[in-house]
């Protein structure tokens, strides 16, 4: 089978149920599309009145604090500016992957806009091309109602604002929802390079290049398409191959430009991050529980719960195993990161497959009740992407 197969079969480990026969086309998804940007819409009407009473910019909440700046430095400078902290800690531009500040210089470079507001466009429309991709997976999985569920689950998160800041998660989610979409359709050269392309954004690249591999995997396995072929597959040997090279290639070349091979890790060491399996996290929960108040702890531990019980229920749903490995990757690399345990929440929101459970129950609902439930979390999302915004916001 060629990586170019038409959507006729059933996704890899999904035991055998028949998949669509039509494609993810914008008239299909126009429905979940217009609910998506509902969401968003509103959340940024509800932080324009917030601000508005608050006297602080809109605009410069979304666009010039925080990681923002940094993208919006890389994107006019290049790399090579560094922030030496009082405690004698070294922030890294280096820490940011080049995909998106690459963006911001070649849109500022060609159309009236700072580098700022590029990336603003850019977050606003792969976050559309994001809902597609999601609405694209659940209905690939589930049927069309399920993918408009899903893709409009993803809007109202609890800090689903960031979908609208000028940050990396909506061009990764972009990315990684297509990847994921074309690695369970068989279409293994979009599968690889979109999943470098998500290396290229964000660390957590390396979520899709699993979920590459797993469905590349499943083929080579005694009953796999490719065996069941007799031959070889050169879109599926070209996927596995460029997945990782994003990744890769960034991860090096902050090798060679540190001259360590543990270049990239010590940057991200300098930034207080890395992965220690999750210790600093639990230390963190201890901590909580055990001074006052112990609330505080209690949530985030029945927090942590509730995601690994979610994930548990992907894999009782038979999600397909490409899916669940892409879900489990991000689940694991946000949990097991040592460092900004206030920012997990924002680490998460490429983890869609772990909203499937949830799509599938409320699709079941009639549909005036599906919409007041999502239009209910939505309107709490946007008065706390607001709050959220106004006060620490993302680090």
């Amino acid at each position: 089978m060629t990586d170019l197969a038409p959507t006729d079969c059933a996704p890899p480990g999904d035991g055998g149920r028949p998949g669509r026969t039509t494609g993810p086309t914008p008239r299909r998804a126009a429905s979940a599309l217009l609910a998506y940007a509902g969401t968003r819409l509103l959340g940024l009407v509800v932080l324009a009145v917030w601000g508005a009473f608050a006297d602080k910019s809109p605009h410069q909440l979304l666009a010039a604090r925080w990681d923002a700046l940094w993208y919006t430095r890389i994107a006019e400078e290049g790399y090579g500016y560094a922030l030496r902290l009082p405690d004698g800690s070294v922030h890294s531009d280096l820490a940011f992957f080049p995909l998106l500040p690459a963006l911001e210089r070649v849109i500022s470079a060609i159309a009236p806009l700072t580098a700022a507001d590029a990336g603003l466009l850019v977050s606003w429309v792969t976050s559309l091309l994001a809902a597609w991709g999601i609405f694209a997976i659940g209905d690939l999985l589930h049927g069309r109602r399920v993918g408009l569920t899903l893709a409009a689950l993803w809007g109202v998160l609890p800090v689903g604002i960031v979908q609208s800041m000028a940050y990396s998660e909506s061009l990764f989610t972009a990315l990684a929802a297509w990847g994921v979409y074309a690695a369970l359709t068989r279409r293994w050269l979009w599968a690889g390079l979109l999943a470098a392309l998500a290396g290229l954004t964000r660390p957590v690249g390396a979520a899709v290049v699993a979920a590459v591999w797993v469905a590349a995997a499943v083929e080579l396995l005694p009953g796999g398409r490719w065996r069941r072929a007799g031959g070889m597959d050169r879109g599926l040997l070209a996927g596995v191959v460029l997945a990782p090279l994003g990744w890769l290639g960034y991860v090096t070349w902050v090798a060679f430009r540190t001259g360590s091979v543990t270049g990239y890790f010590d940057v991200q060491n300098g930034w207080g991050n890395g992965f220690d399996g999750g210790l600093a996290f639990a230390r963190f929960i201890g901590g909580l529980l055990t001074g006052p108040p112990f609330v505080d702890g209690l949530g985030l531990l029945l927090g942590v719960g509730a995601l690994l019980w979610l994930y548990a229920r992907c894999v009782r749903q038979r999600q397909p195993l490409p899916l669940l490995a892409y879900g489990g990757a991000v689940l694991a690399l946000a949990l097991t990161a040592k460092g900004y345990f206030g920012s997990k929440p924002r680490l998460l929101l490429p983890a869609f497959p772990l909203l499937l459970p949830a799509a599938v129950a409320l699709a079941r609902l009639r549909p005036g009740r599906a919409a007041l439930v999502l239009g209910s979390v939505g309107l709490v999302s946007a008065l706390y992407g607001a709050f959220w915004l106004h006060g620490s916001g993302p680090p």
